[in-house]
């Protein structure tokens, strides 16, 4: 494999995929690094219903498949590494890998975010044991067992509303009185007999014998303590960005996530952040097509200057 490229996209999710795409099509000698198989949190969704040409809708896997197949068809080099840090040296750019080195003229960070933890006693224990991140991975594994899923959020809605296929016990806790869903999420989650609502509520701690049997809760408001039974729990309070190899290197905000202008352009010239990684993300799937996009044609347009 040629490891001298004028291109390189970090991540292969709906942002990095649509960058590919670009680029590729431009006919720009562009390598793709993904750590595992393309698609990225989309890949859970069971049904994507909002984004634009699928009135039905389509599932995640399916949607970031036909992305994959499209990007190839055109030339995108696709190689599966974790990067491990990124580095440059006036107009040329380097990527450290776990497994190689590659530099380039221009990047585009895409590597997009992971699962929120909750940080609290037990998660970790029962990771895989009763506690996970996804619904539509784990749901069929709670048949008629009590289940509680953690959050306010569509996600969270999302996995209540998916867990119902396999339950009847759903428990859905917020830690505000309010839910931050969509209303049409919300609309559904009420109409939902199976799901009920523990607001103004935080998770303390997750306890069991070999198994997660019950969460211990506290009331925000009144400080009350109590207990849960449950046999399962779905934490669903957000995402943390991938930019840990990035530290030091770009701008990053309080949170972690890349500093972009309205050009999508970081902290250092040539290198570009796309989709859920960069400051003020919508984290919709059709947004991140349009990021990968837009820093596909300016990432050209960078190269083109260099010349």
């Amino acid at each position: 494999m040629d490891n001298n490229h004028e291109l390189i996209i970090i991540g292969g999710g709906p942002a990095g995929l649509a960058a590919g795409i670009y680029a590729a099509r431009a006919r720009i000698s562009t390598l793709l690094i993904e750590k595992g198989l393309p698609g990225g949190q989309i890949v859970n969704a069971e049904l994507v219903e909002n984004y634009p040409g699928f009135p039905n809708g389509i599932s995640g896997a399916e949607l970031v498949s036909l992305m994959e197949m499209q990007a190839v068809k055109y030339g995108l080099e696709i190689t599966m590494a974790e990067v491990a840090g990124v580095s440059a040296n006036g107009t040329d750019k380097f990527i450290k890998t776990d497994r190689d080195e590659y530099n380039a003229k221009a990047v585009i960070i895409a590597s997009g975010s992971e699962y929120a933890r909750l940080n609290v006693r037990g998660e970790d224990e029962f990771r895989g044991k009763g506690v996970s991140y996804c619904a539509t991975c784990d749901g069929a594994f709670f048949r008629d067992k009590a289940v509680a899923v953690i959050g306010g959020g569509d996600v969270a809605l999302n996995d209540a509303l998916f867990l119902t296929r396999f339950t009847s016990n759903v428990k859905v806790i917020h830690r505000r009185d309010q839910l931050r869903a969509t209303k049409i999420l919300q609309e559904r989650a009420f109409a939902e007999p199976s799901i009920g609502f523990i607001w103004d509520t935080v998770v303390e701690a997750i306890s069991g014998e070999g198994h997660v049997d019950r969460l211990q809760l506290r009331n925000v408001k009144t400080g009350a303590k109590s207990a849960l039974e449950t046999y399962g729990v779905f934490i669903a309070v957000g995402f943390r960005p991938n930019t840990g190899y990035l530290s030091g290197f770009l701008s990053l905000s309080p949170e972690g996530f890349v500093v972009v202008n309205s050009r999508l352009e970081t902290s250092v010239s040539g290198i570009f952040a796309a989709g859920d990684i960069r400051v003020g993300s919508p984290r919709q799937v059709v947004t991140a097509v349009g990021d990968g996009a837009t820093a596909a044609i300016l990432a050209q347009d960078y190269i083109l200057s260099l010349v």
